[in-house]
């Protein structure tokens, strides 16, 4: 996938405005230090993310604005805090009160919120070499609840031989019910496969 520009867009706090407008929104949610700021540098072929100073530092939701080449449209890229770092909380609080604002928004709460404005999908963002983390699971039921489109990628797969790989692979999709894209945002691999099934769920 060609991309024209790439560029990040704001953070947004946990009382902020949240993303408006009427661009495609895709989710990146995950653990903390999953390696989501790696992921979207390789998809935008750019240096626009930076990883925070350590796990579970970043508790803001990061915009970033894509233009496709030829034509082919804009999107947003919105990369939500992580989740899963030993703060103290339960698996059944794993998503913040950021995150739970962006996805199931009120209007009592959210009164400016643009109709239509929330994400078209979202990628639940898993690290290769840990099959079946329980707060993964716990992830993936309450995206499953929301009944949106949902894909799921395997981060950091470079950092394995190719036969931890491949069981690694199907341990993953075992342990979550669902095909899960292989990727490595740091040399590329997977990334067309993955960008292929984001632009089928958008439209683009």
């Amino acid at each position: 996938m060609k991309i024209q520009t790439a560029e990040f867009v704001t953070s947004v706090g946990p009382t902020g405005p949240l993303p408006a407008g009427n661009l495609p929104q895709i989710a990146l949610v995950g653990r903390s230090n999953v390696g989501k700021s790696t992921l979207i540098n390789g998809l935008t072929r750019r240096t626009v993310a930076r990883a925070g100073a350590g796990p579970g530092t970043t508790r803001l939701l990061n915009v970033y604005l894509v233009e496709l080449a030829r034509g082919r449209g804009k999107l947003l890229l919105i990369d939500l805090p992580g989740y899963g770092y030993a703060r103290g909380r339960d698996d059944a609080k794993v998503f913040d009160q950021l995150t739970q604002r962006y996805f199931v928004p009120h209007a009592a709460t959210e009164p400016n919120r643009q109709e239509g404005a929330g994400p078209v999908c979202a990628v639940l963002l898993v690290d290769g070499r840990h099959p079946g983390l329980a707060n993964d699971r716990v992830a993936l039921t309450w995206l499953s609840d929301l009944e949106l489109p949902l894909l799921v990628a395997a981060t950091k797969m470079d950092r394995m031989k190719a036969s931890e790989r491949t069981r690694a692979l199907r341990q993953h999709e075992a342990a979550l019910g669902q095909a899960v894209f292989p990727t490595s945002g740091k040399n590329g691999d997977g990334l067309s496969a993955l960008w292929k099934a984001l632009l089928d769920l958008t439209g683009l």
